[in-house]
């Protein structure tokens, strides 16, 4: 199972390993829980935004939920393998009444955080092993057990974490122009564009077709395409190459779609 996957928030934590040996692997997903997790072996090329991450075997990871991600996880000898804890809203409630624990301010940090290695979080992952993608009622109540530790550790190491943590909120209103030119690229549903930009669905249409006096649907087909054009034609890169990244599923899809708006198929050789 991916690291950043699409599911809806979870109801409880879980430990997953993740491990890759052919290849590197491609994706694109909805972070909906805090994750946090180490590389054991392998690199791993995040995208959020316009803003790029890039982490090595040996990094401790820290990612905030609520988050659309493009990843590149990159196989070396040992292949890619990586630890994973997924921290729900549930568990984060329950520990924030019991050691009475509430965000003091809006966290406007980065989305993702490089967490310094420390003996805490050395022996954590080293105490996981046991208990790495088990199911069943008593592994439910380690991993409740190990999401509490996690959550102490992380509080003595990264004290400015609480406002993240434990901030229970819905994504606020935010700049929809700003968003969307930043998250353009990514392959999700309307749906959640809106929830991710703090408005409903019928408010999200309402605001986008006042802002861009188009359609939401048809504005993020007729975007994709102009940065598909800019690569191909002023950057020089394959449609092959191209049309994943910028949120199309299929090759045929996207080339029929990039003739009818600009008269001519990407290029003739290398479709």
């Amino acid at each position: 199972m991916d690291t950043l996957d699409y599911r809806s928030g979870s109801l409880q934590p879980s430990v997953l390993y993740n491990c890759y040996d052919n290849g590197d692997i491609e994706g694109e997903g909805f972070v909906s829980d805090h994750i946090f997790s180490y590389i054991v072996s392998g690199a791993h090329d995040v995208w959020i935004g316009d803003r790029f991450y890039s982490f090595q075997a040996g990094d401790y990871r820290f990612f905030r939920r609520n988050q659309l991600t493009k990843s590149v996880k990159k196989t070396s000898q040992s292949g890619f393998k990586s630890i994973a804890v997924h921290l729900d809203q549930n568990t984060l409630k329950n520990i924030s009444k019991e050691y009475g624990l509430q965000a003091e301010k809006a966290y406007f940090g980065d989305d993702i955080l490089l967490l310094k290695s420390n003996y805490y979080l050395d022996a954590y992952i080293n105490s996981l092993s046991p208990y790495i993608n088990t199911a069943g009622e008593m592994q439910d109540r380690i991993h409740q057990l190990k999401a509490k530790e996690l959550v102490l550790i992380l509080l003595e190491t990264n004290p400015a974490l609480k406002n993240v943590l434990f901030d229970f909120s819905m994504p606020g209103k935010i700049d929809l122009e700003a968003f969307m030119n930043r998250h353009f690229r990514f392959n999700v549903s309307i749906d959640r564009f809106a929830y991710l930009t703090g408005r409903s669905l019928s408010g999200f249409k309402r605001d986008f077709e006042k802002l861009f006096h188009n359609a939401p649907s048809r504005w993020l087909v007729r975007r994709r395409l102009e940065e598909a054009h800019f690569l191909i034609e002023e950057k020089g890169q394959k449609p092959s190459d191209v049309y994943l990244g910028i949120g199309f599923n299929d090759l045929s899809h996207f080339s029929h779609a990039y003739k009818k708006a600009f008269g001519r198929a990407p290029t003739k050789n290398t479709i």
